[in-house]
């Protein structure tokens, strides 16, 4: 599972440049990375390969699940970083780098941040694209789910 993952998450290097420059999503990676490895070691150590592997939709949806909790905790730090950048004058965190984030699912770290840290919320250009892109990933999840007869 977690030579999967890794694959899966150098390939979004490779595949989306905004990432390659992303300290953030580099972080993001390390936790998904060690949580895979503590979920593999500790849940799947005594299955073989073929049970393993016909067990895919659990590992799937545990690969999502630590996707999203880390995704948005990295967000909501982001968004602190750069709001102690902002106060203090020093380099900020450019936005296309935080919408990448938002886009990989940390929306809801990114409204807890902009909520918490009173940060890039006033700012119309950054808002509105915010909520064009918010509302684009819910419609295309939505198209996905009803595809997958999930709903």
């Amino acid at each position: 599972m977690v030579l999967m993952i890794s694959a899966v998450m150098l390939g979004m290097l490779f595949l989306i440049a905004p990432l390659r420059r992303n300290g953030f999503y580099m972080l993001h990676m390390l936790l998904v990375l060690a949580a895979a490895w503590w979920i593999e070691t500790t849940y799947f150590s005594n299955k073989e390969l073929p049970d393993f592997i016909a067990g895919w939709k659990s590992v799937a949806l545990m690969f999502m699940v630590m996707h999203l909790i880390s995704v948005n905790i990295v967000t909501f730090l982001a968004y602190g970083v750069d709001k102690h950048a902002a106060q203090k004058g020093e380099r900020r965190i450019p936005e296309n780098q935080l919408h990448t984030l938002e886009f990989m699912g940390g929306w809801c770290g990114a409204i807890c941040g902009q909520k918490f840290f009173h940060h890039k919320s006033k700012k119309a250009s950054y808002q509105s694209f915010f909520w064009a892109m918010l509302i684009a990933e819910a419609l295309v999840i939505y198209v996905i789910l009803k595809y997958l007869r999930f709903i």
